[in-house]
């Protein structure tokens, strides 16, 4: 299987400001799929300076993001951006997989 997954250029320089900011340049963004959410499964967002065996790393403009093998089956083909609305800043996932997201969007489910 052919892994796909991209990071837009806005989720780049956020990561490389909050990585900055935490003065932690080996700080990646780890991006996983949980059960659970309204429609069954939801992103999760966290920073880690550790690979595990099962990550794999997708790079953009010297920023990483490690998404494991579980998760990255639900995320084929998507991409993470950094969004900033009325509503707030986020980090959001575009995902060609989700049949039906909520409007948090957060959560989503797959056929």
């Amino acid at each position: 299987m052919t892994e796909s997954f991209a990071i837009t250029e806005g989720a780049a320089k956020k990561v490389a400001e909050l990585r900055l900011a935490e003065g932690n340049e080996a700080l990646m963004l780890r991006i996983a799929v949980d059960g659970g959410g309204c429609n069954g499964f939801q992103y999760r967002f966290d920073f880690d300076d550790a690979q595990n065996d099962d990550d794999r790393i997708f790079e953009r403009d010297g920023v990483k993001v490690v998404v494991d093998e579980v998760s990255l089956d639900f995320l084929q083909g998507a991409q993470v951006d950094y969004k900033q609305e009325l509503i707030g800043s986020y980090f959001a996932i575009e995902n060609p997989n989700a049949t039906s997201n909520c409007g948090c969007g957060t959560s989503f489910s797959v056929d």
